[in-house]
């Protein structure tokens, strides 16, 4: 049978055969349920009962008491696959009570940033460029800290790498083959170095290394170049 069409046609669809049985009724569209939100950290996150954390002892010699610092995570959309670690707090504990009262102000400062959200991985940055009028100090493995405060921004860049929020620094295999065979080049040529080597396994006199800080640059071939990270000046 044909049909007069008397309206202008603004749209049109193919009509399937359930449609053509129901005899062109109209059914109301299937409900989309919407898209899964991953909760961020923010500072309205409300504490739970239970936290997972991680404590560090940091032992200087500025204290003969060690300082332990510890970091306690929130786990946000845990079972789900944008499951995710983020600090919540820190805390730092010790006998020395000779700075007890700038400790507790920067931990709950450290604290209120971890709460708020975003990017807290510039704290880092910010801790470890705190210098020491009175100088620094040489930690075990020969690591230069420039201050206390610089040993604590340290201590929280290892948990950040350790919750995932900064990228693993270890070595690549061919970065550790470079270094591996740089160190035995360096043996066979000083027998000095295997003598009186320190406790931290680099060669003694050996300098300061900018991007590492640790006294593990030695001069090889009229070159610069770190035995611990494989830092070189000349490329």
């Amino acid at each position: 049978m044909a049909l007069k069409i008397a309206k202008k046609i603004t749209d049109f669809s193919v009509v399937t055969e359930d449609e053509a049985q129901a005899g062109g009724q109209e059914t109301e569209p299937a409900q989309t349920q919407p898209a899964f939100e991953p909760e961020r950290m923010h500072e309205k996150v409300e504490r739970p009962e239970m936290l997972m954390g991680s404590t560090y002892k940091l032992k200087t010699p500025l204290s003969e008491h060690a300082l332990y610092l510890t970091i306690n995570d929130i786990v946000l959309n845990q079972g789900t696959e944008h499951e995710e670690r983020r600090p919540y707090e820190i805390f730092i504990n010790s006998k020395n009570m000779d700075h007890f009262q700038w400790i507790v102000a920067l931990t709950r400062i450290i604290s209120a940033v971890f709460r708020k959200g975003g990017d807290v991985v510039f704290l880092v940055e910010e801790l470890k460029a705190v210098f020491d009028p009175r100088g620094g100090y040489f930690k075990k493995g020969g690591k230069y800290m420039p201050s206390l405060v610089a040993e604590l921004g340290d201590a929280i860049e290892n948990h950040l790498r350790l919750i995932g929020m900064l990228p693993s620094d270890e070595l690549d295999e061919h970065q550790k083959r470079f270094i591996e065979a740089k160190r035995a080049e360096f043996t066979e040529r000083s027998e000095k170095a295997t003598a009186e080597g320190d406790s931290s396994g680099f060669p003694p006199g050996a300098r300061l290394c900018s991007k590492c800080q640790t006294k593990a640059m030695i001069q090889m071939d009229n070159c610069l170049t770190c035995l611990n990270c494989g830092d070189s000046k000349c490329g």
